[in-house]
């Protein structure tokens, strides 16, 4: 049962932790709601759990052998997000969504594949909960984290859709998203630098 409690404690603390993907889905429920979100959150919950299980079966013993790799990993794909929350800051700030770019499914998949904060959690919860005797605890690990973090993620949306009336003005709007566009190449920087640095 303390297993248990530990794969549900590290999977809420990595999934709920303001991040890269959480604040592009806080930002989404703000401009779109959680209806139009929803598939970017299933998305970026299933690119995450197949990373989980690539990092499990397949990329930990490279992972153990060549580490460097990380650090390439970490540097682009902070690099991305970066592009991405340049994106979200200089967006123009629209109260009423007409036909503009809704975060789509593949979008939240493939952030997850990019994303340091997803390697490193990744990479943690296999050498925290993994086996070399039996499949078993890394499928458990697995499970537990694809609910928790489908909820988590979902939250996010739902915070973002509650606050939106708060950002009933164009500067408002204009505002959030420059914040949010901001903090998000703040956090993609710090986490290229966390993960050079250790």
């Amino acid at each position: 049962m303390s297993l248990l409690f530990a794969m549900f404690s590290f999977s809420l603390a990595m999934s709920i932790s303001p991040g890269p993907v959480n604040m592009i889905i806080l930002s989404s429920g703000v401009n779109y709601g959680v209806k139009k979100t929803i598939s970017y959150v299933s998305g970026a919950t299933i690119g995450f759990i197949l990373l989980l299980l690539f990092t499990g079966f397949v990329f930990f013993e490279f992972i153990k052998t060549y580490p460097f790799f990380l650090t390439y990993l970490a540097i682009g794909g902070s690099l991305y997000i970066m592009y991405i929350g340049y994106k979200i800051a200089f967006s123009k700030p629209e109260i009423e969504v007409k036909k503009r770019a809704v975060p789509k499914f593949y979008e939240g998949f493939l952030l997850q594949w990019l994303n340091p904060k997803a390697w490193i959690a990744c990479v943690s919860g296999v050498s925290l909960f993994s086996s070399s005797e039996s499949y078993g605890p890394l499928l458990t690990f697995t499970i537990i984290y694809f609910l928790v973090c489908y909820v988590s993620l979902g939250v996010w949306a739902v915070l973002g859709a509650k606050i939106s009336f708060l950002l009933n003005s164009h500067f408002r709007l204009r505002l959030f998203n420059l914040s949010m566009g901001l903090l998000l190449i703040v956090t993609a920087g710090y986490l290229c630098y966390m993960h050079l640095t250790t």
